[in-house]
């Protein structure tokens, strides 16, 4: 346990008004930072301020946005991480061999975070890249990842989250959620139809360390156009699964 003596308090605020510029909210006032990060806006106004002088944010005056150097502190953190270094030859690998995009990401509360990403043909409207999160409640990773969790956390999880509907096809019910993550632990895999985005579908299986604990999930994404659901299972199932098998006894 830390104790709150041995908090700085500055940096903490520091990070929540970093953690306040979304997809949605790229370039943002003192006020909407302030509002957003639930700080003050003297507090706001002062943080800000120093991450333009740091070189982490840029300021026209009135509004502000984060520049590429904020970068560094992902990067910094997937370098540290053992899991991108081993999985990313075998994504590349997967990806030349069937044609598709392939990822592993990691549960970060209510979203997954991509570590590792072989991009082929542009599925989605967004350019994923490691950094990038999606929710997981209506993700094939992300539900695998909660679908590894003991039923009563998961189901805790879920109804603790905001369960948005992205596309007519999300599911948004707790209780529908729950009867999907029961059959993915009855099958081992997850596969989302267009609940992410239009014309996207994916398939996901677990990522498990030498001790057989789930750390991460791996997928194939591709267009709802290009396969069938029991096509896309026979075509791209196995080679997850290979990759599955790979991987487990070099994580620990």
């Amino acid at each position: 346990m830390i104790a709150e003596r041995d908090i700085m308090g500055g940096l903490a605020k520091g990070l929540q008004v970093i953690e306040t510029f979304t997809a949605d909210s790229p370039r943002q006032s003192i006020s909407e930072v302030a509002n957003a990060s639930g700080l003050d806006r003297a507090t706001s106004r002062r943080c800000l301020l120093t991450l333009a002088h740091l070189g982490y944010a840029n300021w026209d005056g009135k509004f502000f946005t984060l520049t590429p150097q904020v970068l560094r502190l992902g990067t910094a953190c997937l370098a540290t991480m053992p899991l991108p270094r081993v999985v990313q030859p075998l994504l590349d690998h997967l990806s030349e061999q069937i044609g598709e995009s392939s990822s592993v990401s990691i549960l970060d509360g209510d979203e997954i975070v991509y570590v590792a990403r072989a991009a082929r043909t542009k599925v989605m409207s967004i350019a994923l890249m490691p950094g990038s999160r999606l929710p997981a409640h209506c993700s094939s990773m992300g539900r695998v990842m909660l679908a590894a969790l003991p039923e009563n956390e998961a189901k805790a999880r879920l109804e603790a989250m905001t369960l948005t509907a992205l596309t007519p096809k999300t599911l948004t019910r707790v209780d529908a959620i729950l009867a999907e993550l029961a059959s993915i632990r009855s099958q081992g895999f997850a596969m989302i139809d267009q609940e992410v985005e239009p014309g996207l579908c994916s398939i996901a299986v677990p990522v498990q360390n030498s001790h057989g604990h789930t750390i991460a999930a791996l997928n194939v994404g591709y267009a709802s156009t290009s396969a069938a659901p029991e096509t896309a299972k026979t075509k791209f199932l196995p080679a997850l699964l290979n990759i599955q098998t790979e991987l487990s006894p070099l994580l620990t």
